[in-house]
């Protein structure tokens, strides 16, 4: 049954609300009034909306109130965006005032339009009225508050496993068996992490280290706890008490005759100790665990091995890396599939059956519960069409037990908060195998509000790094590459089942075989490589949020035209709209009409060379992708975009029209991309204040950077590449000696003219440059003494610089240089991590 994210929804429409107040519009009464009321309403709805996602399951009356709520919140969030969008229309207005708005000027911002109030108030009391008309219905569920405290439901394991039953794990067994007799070499915590999402094997994999004659022979005591739910010290205690002597009990004994029973069983004792199921994230529980496994004599010559989803709380149980357990082979998972599919050599009479059987086991991606649990499916069916139906079904949508594969990795769904939830089910959006771009990803979630406000000193993009940070902790996704300014990443495919599984109603792939879309779903990728029949599919669809066309053909100019005139008539609330790579010659005048647009890819479509006059309507764009377009110059209506943060252009031009006082003062990140004929930086650059990326790439005609740079303090990234005329030299002047700039790294690549690094720049970043990164700069013959000054500098990598003989003498001064590597230079040497 599909989630509803209610909470966070909720959360994030009281925020919404929360920040509204504090802005500079001073609602007509009625206004006001009516939005005061929707506060608390949503208010009292959210107290006990916890308990309404716990009941939901077994409450078919209750889950389809949620749905309704569910509109009805997202219908409050869109009106809530409509007073954001009007304040934006008026900031604009008085920024570019002509005589048409001569009005708007002379009230600034006292007030909004009297039709503008009574539209929105119209719209707020419609709100009410449907919470009012739900209030009966919901009332009567009796729920209760309770706190948004994640958890795990308990589980139980046994240290028993049948070894013959274990296919592909002997390489592994005989790596933990050799971490378990290595010696401990200090006082540290002798504890092996095993870390892999669920179903991959982790306890398995602990039951066969737990039962070896060696492992036997080695630790003369052997625990075995499964601590799967709360990590209580006392709970814990009994358990590993009991474990060691049974007859012994201690449900009444207090926590001080608790750990003096433990240190009686355990003095001198030399033990193996396993935490199966760690889901503990607070370090202070393990420590006090630790420091009295620790009081006992025979400690240091004992070991712990812990099982988890999570590499935060192996970082926090162990000194050591954790054993990142991969996935079987193909072949192993083979051979699992036919033990559980089949009676002993049954499988020989079925050899049609056998083949399908290896198509299926492909979709597992080396997960054994997985394989596991589409053989059971299977157990004596010996019917083609069974086996064809597990083969081309997702396995979401197969019937499955508790300890099959997806309820198992559900555990680590409900285990996430709220917001967290969300977001990875969002990812459910694009296929499977894709390659996620972090910072792509960021500003998609950015565009649909699923990101908490940041706090003090923080930006939006630095709480969607934190949300990546922490999916990437509990192996949801897995980081493939670091490019130091984005990342990507993976989904296994089970985990895309599982968000497919709870995004229902929120995402949809329509592709050749969507015959229908629910109206309710928020986003969509439309991957269809005709694209002839989207239109008729989407029918009367209205709440549409994002929009993301993949892998579409070329050929019809016409079906894509047809296409973003739908979107534009039909998704008024639009926030994200992708269409790289389109043949589209124009984008519709209309396009002005979404006003709550909020990022806009239209990447590589080489076709676009001017944006309609209507472009500055779209003040609520936070990202604009216009790398690769054939635009000739950057019309004056981008710059009247004052909500933008992401900016990506490529254009014809010599020069960019000058940056004016009070434009892009949100602006985060700017690239300016194969801009071939561009001879130099727009001026104004120094009004970019909160710019913290510059990226400039295939500027083939740039031959140097404007000085005004200097007052870019929070520029953090800098990085330049294939600008084959550029000079970077750029001393320090008088009154110049004490910038305090904030770079952080700085890449240069085949710049074929470079002779001089920008001491300017790189100086006045002393105490905050991190990485320097240069490769294919031939002419660069020397590195500057004046380097040394660079304190912070932790990794310089230089390569393929073959004029380059010699680093500045002192160099190891540098203490905190972690990495030194030249590759490709007559000067080669490489310094490992200190």
């Amino acid at each position: 049954m599909a989630e509803t994210f209610l909470f966070n929804i909720a959360e994030r429409v009281l925020e919404k609300l929360v920040h509204l107040s504090v802005q500079e519009i001073r609602l007509a009464f009625n206004v006001k009034t009516e939005l005061e009321t929707l506060e608390d309403t949503m208010s009292n709805i959210k107290a006990v909306l916890l308990d309404a996602e716990r009941q939901q399951h077994h409450n078919e009356k209750l889950h389809l109130c949620m749905w309704k709520l569910r509109d009805i919140f997202y219908d409050a969030e869109d009106v809530i965006d409509d007073f954001k969008c009007e304040a934006l229309r008026k900031q604009d207005a008085i920024n570019h005032p002509d005589i048409n708005n001569l009005k708007v000027r002379v009230l600034g911002s006292c007030c909004l339009p009297l039709s503008f109030s009574l539209k929105l108030s119209h719209k707020v009391k419609d709100i009410n009225r449907r919470l009012g008309e739900l209030a009966t219905e919901w009332n009567s569920f009796a729920l209760s508050q309770c706190n948004d405290s994640r958890h795990v439901f308990p589980r139980e394991t046994i240290s028993f496993v049948d070894s013959s039953d274990v296919i592909g794990r002997d390489e592994d067994k005989k790596n933990i068996i050799s971490m378990l007799m290595k010696p401990s070499e200090d006082r540290n915590v002798p504890v092996i992490p095993i870390v892999a999402i669920g179903g991959l094997g982790k306890t398995t994999l602990a039951q066969l280290v737990y039962n070896d004659d060696r492992v036997n022979s080695l630790f003369p005591l052997k625990i075995w706890i499964c601590v799967s739910e709360e990590f209580d010290l006392s709970r814990l205690l009994k358990l590993i008490i009991q474990s060691v002597n049974p007859e012994v009990i201690c449900d009444d004994l207090t926590l001080e005759a608790l750990q003096a029973r433990l240190r009686s069983l355990l003095n001198d004792k030399k033990f193996l100790l396993v935490l199966d199921d760690v889901w503990n994230e607070n370090q202070a529980k393990w420590v006090e665990l630790r420091n009295l496994l620790r009081s006992t004599d025979g400690f240091l010559s004992s070991k712990i091995i812990v099982t988890t989803r999570s590499l935060n709380v192996a970082s926090i149980m162990s000194s050591i890396p954790p054993y990142i357990l991969k996935g079987l082979s193909l072949e192993d998972c083979l051979t699992l599939f036919i033990k559980w599919a089949f009676n002993d050599g049954n499988e020989r009479h079925y050899p049609n059956l056998l083949r399908i059987g290896e198509e299926i086991v492909k979709k597992c991606k080396g997960v054994p519960l997985a394989v596991r649990t589409l053989g059971s499916l299977l157990f004596q069916k010996t019917d083609e069409s069974d086996w064809i139906y597990i083969r081309e079904n997702e396995i979401w949508r197969l019937q499955q037990n508790e300890n099959d594969i997806l309820p198992v990795l559900k555990l680590s769904y409900n285990h996430l908060p709220s917001h967290l939830q969300r977001c990875l089910a969002f990812l459910s959006l694009y296929k499977k195998d894709e390659i996620y771009y972090s910072d792509k990803v960021i500003r998609l979630w950015m565009a649909n509000g699923l990101l908490e406000y940041p706090n003090q000193n923080q930006e939006w993009e630095d709480v969607g790094k934190r949300y990546l940070n922490e999916l990437l902790s509990r192996c949801l996704i897995q980081k493939e590459k670091d490019f130091c300014l984005y990342f990507t990443f993976t989904m296994h495919d089970l985990v895309h089942d599982l968000a497919l599984d709870v995004s229902q109603k929120e995402c949809k792939i329509v592709n050749p075989e969507t015959k229908m879309v629910d109206e309710h779903v928020r986003h969509l990728l439309l991957c269809d490589e005709k694209l002839v029949e989207v239109p008729c599919v989407l029918g009367e669809m209205k709440n549409v949020k994002t929009v993301v066309i993949q892998d579409a053909s070329k050929e019809s100019k016409t079906i894509h035209e047809s296409l973003i005139n739908l979107c534009v008539s039909n998704f008024k609330y639009l926030r994200a709209l992708e269409l790289r790579d389109s043949p589209l010659r124009a984008l519709p005048n209309s396009i002005g009409t979404l006003k709550h647009l909020r990022d806009l890819d239209l990447a590589k479509c080489e076709g676009i060379h001017e944006l309609p006059r209507s472009f500055y309507k779209l003040r609520s764009l936070q990202s604009l992708n216009l790398g690769g377009t054939g635009l000739k110059q950057l019309p004056d209506s981008v710059q009247r975009l004052i909500e933008i943060r992401h900016l990506e252009i490529t254009v014809k031009a010599k020069r960019l029209k000058e940056i004016q006082a009070g434009c892009w003062t949100s602006l985060q990140y700017l690239k300016l991309h194969s801009c071939s004929k561009l001879e130099c930086l727009p001026d104004g650059m120094q009004y970019l204040k909160s710019l913290r990326t510059l990226v400039l790439v295939g500027c083939a005609r740039l031959v140097f950077l404007p000085r005004s740079l200097k007052f870019l303090s929070k520029l953090e990234n800098l990085k330049i590449t294939s600008c084959r005329r550029i000079n970077l030299k750029m001393e320090p002047e008088e009154k110049e000696d004490d910038l305090q700039l904030s770079l952080k790294t700085f890449s240069l690549f085949r710049l074929d003219t470079l002779r001089d690094l920008p001491r300017l720049l790189l100086q006045g970043s002393s105490s905050t440059l991190q990485q320097i990164e240069i490769t294919w700069c031939q002419q660069l013959s020397f590195l500057p003494a004046w380097l040394l000054n660079l304190t912070s500098l932790q990794e310089l990598r230089i390569g393929g610089c073959k004029n380059l003989s010699a680093l500045p003498e002192g160099i190891g001064r540098l203490t905190n240089l972690r990495q030194l590597t030249t590759v490709g230079c007559p000067v080669e040497q490489k310094i490992q991590t200190k």
